[in-house]
C-alpha cells in the first residue's frame, strides 16, 4: 500500500493550489489530509468518505478548501483557495475507515508535500 502526495509549491497569499494523493495497493473508505507547520503539531485539515457524500473540515479551512476524490483513479484531491500564510505547512494524505479528525485512526500515510504561502 502506498499513498503518493503531490502538488505542493510556493504561492502568494490569496492564490490557489490543488494537492493530489494517489493510492495504490487497495482502496480506502476514507481519505484525509493533515498538515504540519514548523514547530507545531500535525493537525487535521479535512476528510472524505468513499461516496464523497460525507466530508469534514477543520474550521479554519471551511469555505476555502475542498476535498474530492476520483475512485476509479484511487485519488483524492485537496483544492485550496484563498490561501493564507498560516496555511504554510507540509501536507500529508492519509487513509482509513472512519471520517474523523483523529490522526491515530488513520492506518496509512503518504509522504508530505510542502505548501508555502507568501504574504
Amino acid at each position: 500500500v502506498q499513498l503518493q502526495a503531490s502538488g505542493g509549491g510556493l504561492v502568494q497569499a490569496g492564490g490557489s493550489l490543488r494537492l493530489s494523493c494517489a493510492a495504490s495497493g487497495r482502496t480506502f473508505e476514507v481519505m484525509g489530509w493533515f498538515r504540519q507547520a514548523p514547530g507545531k503539531e500535525r493537525e487535521f485539515v479535512g476528510a472524505i468518505s468513499w461516496s464523497g457524500g460525507d466530508t469534514y473540515y477543520r474550521d479554519s479551512v471551511k469555505g476555502r478548501f475542498t476535498i474530492s476524490r476520483d475512485n476509479p483513479k484511487n485519488t483524492v484531491y485537496l483544492q485550496m483557495n484563498s490561501l493564507k500564510p498560516e496555511d504554510t505547512a507540509v501536507y500529508f494524505c492519509a487513509a482509513g475507515s472512519v471520517v474523523t479528525g483523529h490522526d491515530a485512526l488513520y492506518d496509512y500515510w503518504g509522504q508530505g508535500t510542502q505548501v508555502t504561502v507568501s504574504s
